[in-house]
C-alpha cells in the first residue's frame, strides 16, 4: 500500500479489485483500516468495541468468494448479532450479554468476503435521530465534531464519512440510515421492508418499519452490497418480488425521463430550514436539466395523525424491548438499567390499549395506498432527507428539568395522566420536528435514499432524499447513478487532524 492517504481514495468494490488483482492482501487492508480506526477514533467515537483479532484472524485465513472480499467492515450495534462479540444495543443492560449466534444478515456480510473490525456506536434500542447514548458517549460529526453525525446508525456513518472502513452497517427504523447519511456526506439507502433478513430469530423489526443495509460513500457499494444480502431467510413473514435484474447491472442504465414530485412542507408542520430547502430545490433544477419532469407536489397525507401513531408504536415497542430484557438477560431489569428516556417511554407504552395500537397500525396501511395512488401519476418524491441541519452534541438531549419530570411521572406512574393532557401528543412533535420526512417510507415500506448533493454555507453535507414505489429500488439505483456522475461527492471528505 503506498500510504495512509491513498485507501481511502477506493470504494469497497474499489479496495475489493485492489484484492482480486493481488495488489493489496487483506491482512494489509485490515492493519491500514486498524491504524485508522486507532488514530480516528478517539477524536469521534464512533466505534465501540474493536473487534481487531476477530478481523485479523479472518484476513490470514481464505475468504469467501464475493464481491467485497478482503474489505474492511464496521457493524452496527443494534439489531445485527455476531458469535462471541457482545452485543449492547446502547444499552447499560446488554453491557455483557454475547449472543452465541450470527444474524441471518451477518452470515451474509460474511459470505461476501468483508472482514468486520468491530462495532459502532448507537443510542440506546436505536431511539433517537442523535447517537450520544450514556453506555458509551456521544460519537462525533467528521465535518464539525461538534455537531452530531444523527442517529441511530451515527456511529457507523461517522467510520465511513471518516474513512476508517468504506462501508459499514445500519438499520433503519424511522431515517436512522439516511439522517446520519445526510449529516455525514454519504449516500444511504432504506431498501423496501422485507428486501433484506431479519432472522433467525425476528420476523420483523418494529412491525415492519425497520430495515437493515448500509452506508456507503459510493452508489455502486450500496448496489453491489444489496445484491449479496437481500432476499427471504427461512420463515421470513412475507416475500416481496425479488429484483428482475441485479442492481450492479441497474446503476449502469439510464433511468429514462421521470415524473418527481418535491415538495419542502414539513407533514407535521414545523418549519424548514432554509439550508433544507434549498438543496431540494437546487436538485429539482439539476433533475429538471437532465431531462426529468419537476413539479411541486405532495401526498394527501396527515402528518400529525401519522406522527402520532409513529409515537404509539415507538412507545409499544419500547416497553416490550424492556421486557425482552429479562428473558434475553436471564435477570430481574429495572429503572436503573436503561436510560431514564427509554425507561420513560417504556412506561408509556403501557398505557396504550390494544385497539389504539391497532388504529395506529391502520395509519400507516393508509398512507401506503395514498402513495400507491400518488406513485401512479409520480415515478419519484423528492423531500429534504432532515429539517434542520445537524444539532450540536447534546443540544437535542433531554434537559436535567425534563429528566427529573420524566423519574417522577415513571415513579409515580403518572403516565395515564401525562398520555391524557395531550403530552405525549405534544413529545411525538418534538421528537419529529427536525427530522420528520423520512420516517414515512418506514410507514409504507417503500424504499427511499439520501443523496449528498449539497453542502451548506458552514461547510456541512446537506442532503435530499428519494422514494419511490415499494419495490421500486431499482429506479432508485438508476437515478441515484445518474445524479453521482452529475454532482460527484466521492472526493468530499471531511478534514479531521489526527
Amino acid at each position: 500500500m503506498a500510504g495512509f492517504i491513498e485507501y481511502d481514495q477506493y470504494d469497497g468494490l474499489g479496495l475489493a479489485k485492489l484484492v482480486r488483482e493481488k495488489k493489496i492482501s487483506p491482512a494489509e487492508l485490515c492493519e491500514e483500516a486498524i491504524s485508522r480506526i486507532e488514530k480516528i477514533n478517539p477524536i469521534i467515537n464512533a466505534v465501540v468495541t474493536p473487534m481487531f483479532d476477530i478481523g485479523r484472524a479472518a484476513a490470514r485465513n481464505p475468504l469467501p468468494d464475493g464481491p467485497f472480499t478482503g474489505v474492511p467492515f464496521l457493524l452496527k450495534d443494534l439489531l445485527g448479532a455476531y458469535a462471541g462479540v457482545k452485543f449492547t444495543s446502547g444499552c447499560r443492560a446488554y453491557k455483557d450479554y454475547i449472543p452465541d449466534y450470527d444474524s441471518e444478515l451477518v452470515k451474509r456480510y460474511k459470505k461476501s468476503g468483508l472482514i468486520t473490525l468491530g462495532k459502532t456506536n448507537t443510542p440506546e434500542f436505536g431511539l433517537m435521530g442523535i447517537t450520544e447514548p450514556e453506555l458509551f458517549g456521544p460519537t462525533r460529526n467528521p465535518w464539525n465534531v461538534g455537531h452530531t453525525p444523527g442517529g441511530s446508525s451515527g456511529g457507523s456513518a461517522a467510520a465511513v464519512a471518516a474513512g476508517m472502513v468504506p462501508v459499514a452497517s445500519g438499520g433503519d427504523g424511522g431515517g436512522s440510515i439516511r439522517i446520519p447519511a445526510c449529516y455525514c456526506g454519504l449516500f444511504g439507502l432504506k431498501p423496501s421492508r422485507g428486501r433484506t433478513p431479519t432472522g433467525p430469530k425476528v420476523g420483523e423489526w418494529w412491525q415492519g418499519a425497520a430495515v437493515e443495509h448500509v452506508l456507503t460513500r459510493s452508489v455502486r457499494d450500496s448496489a453491489v452490497m444489496l445484491d449479496a444480502i437481500c432476499g427471504a431467510d427461512a420463515g421470513a413473514p412475507y416475500i416481496i418480488k425479488p429484483p428482475d435484474v441485479p442492481y450492479n447491472d441497474e446503476i449502469n442504465r439510464e433511468p429514462g425521463s421521470l415524473k418527481i414530485a418535491f415538495s419542502t412542507e414539513s407533514p407535521v408542520g414545523t418549519g424548514t430550514h432554509e439550508y433544507c430547502r434549498d438543496a431540494v430545490l437546487k436538485t429539482a433544477k439539476l433533475l429538471q436539466d437532465l431531462g426529468h419532469q419537476v413539479e411541486e407536489a405532495k401526498p394527501e397525507i396527515d402528518g400529525i395523525k401519522l406522527a402520532n401513531s409513529y409515537f404509539a408504536l415507538y412507545c409499544g415497542e419500547n416497553a416490550a424491548d424492556i421486557e425482552l430484557a429479562e428473558s434475553v438477560l436471564k435477570k430481574k431489569v429495572g429503572r436503573k438499567d436503561f436510560e431514564i428516556t427509554t425507561w420513560f417511554f417504556g412506561q408509556l407504552g403501557y398505557q396504550y390499549s390494544a385497539a389504539e395500537f391497532v388504529q395506529a397500525m391502520r395509519e400507516w396501511d393508509i398512507a401506503a395506498r395514498v402513495m400507491g395512488q400518488f406513485h401512479l401519476k409520480y415515478d419519484i418524491y423528492l423531500t429534504p432527507t432532515v429539517a434542520f441541519p445537524a444539532a450540536k452534541i447534546g443540544e437535542l438531549m433531554p434537559k436535567s428539568y425534563e429528566k427529573a419530570a420524566m423519574k417522577i411521572i415513571s415513579i409515580l406512574k403518572l403516565g395515564s395522566l401525562a398520555k391524557a393532557s395531550g403530552m405525549v401528543n405534544q413529545i411525538a412533535i418534538q421528537t419529529l420536528a427536525k427530522t420528520p420526512f423520512t420516517q414515512l417510507a418506514n410507514f409504507t415500506g417503500q424504499p427511499a435514499m439520501n443523496m449528498p448533493l449539497e453542502w451548506d454555507k458552514n461547510g456541512m453535507p446537506c442532503g435530499v432524499q428519494f422514494i419511490a414505489p415499494f419495490g421500486d429500488e431499482a429506479t432508485l439505483f438508476r437515478l441515484a447513478s445518474q445524479l453521482e456522475k452529475a454532482k460527484p461527492w466521492f472526493d468530499k471528505r471531511p478534514s479531521l487532524k489526527f
